[in-house]
């Protein structure tokens, strides 16, 4: 049997996305395919890269990109991240839960340094305990009897 997929949207898939899809690896671990994509690809954002490095997640590796319709279609879960992506995304096929988180975008953010940064921790805080909350719902329905 295949995995269920969980794909996050958002707009540039450059941060609140690419930090989702990181987060939901290492939370989900093999239990879902977790995937993230944008209305654009904007390349990841390096201040992301940075702020999940603090935490001992690599998304050096992960890729920007457009909305795959294929893993939309096969999608079991898409959460959109921000209105943009919510009121853009292609239509979501039926059958396919949807959530929106919509959350502030860090790349947005101006200040300081350390102004920039506490933006970025408190959204990647908000998708950890989010995801932490998807995990527990996901294995409360696992473990009901059959």
């Amino acid at each position: 049997m295949d995995k269920p997929i969980v794909y996050f949207l958002c707009t540039g898939n450059s941060c609140r996305s690419q930090m989702a899809e990181g987060l939901g690896k290492a939370i989900l671990k093999d239990e879902w395919a977790v995937h993230s994509a944008g209305i654009e690809a904007h390349g990841v954002n390096p201040k992301a890269i940075e702020m999940m490095d603090e935490i001992n997640i690599d998304i050096r590796n992960q890729e920007s990109s457009i909305i795959d319709r294929d893993i939309l279609s096969n999608a079991n879960l898409v959460i959109t991240l921000c209105g943009d992506a919510k009121e853009n995304c292609p239509v979501i096929p039926v059958g396919v839960e949807t959530d929106h988180w919509g959350l502030v975008d860090p790349a947005k953010a101006e200040g300081t340094e350390e102004e920039v940064n506490k933006v970025f921790r408190a959204v990647r805080r908000e998708i950890q305990n989010r995801l932490e909350v998807l995990k527990r719902k996901i294995n409360q329905f696992i473990d009901l009897p059959k």
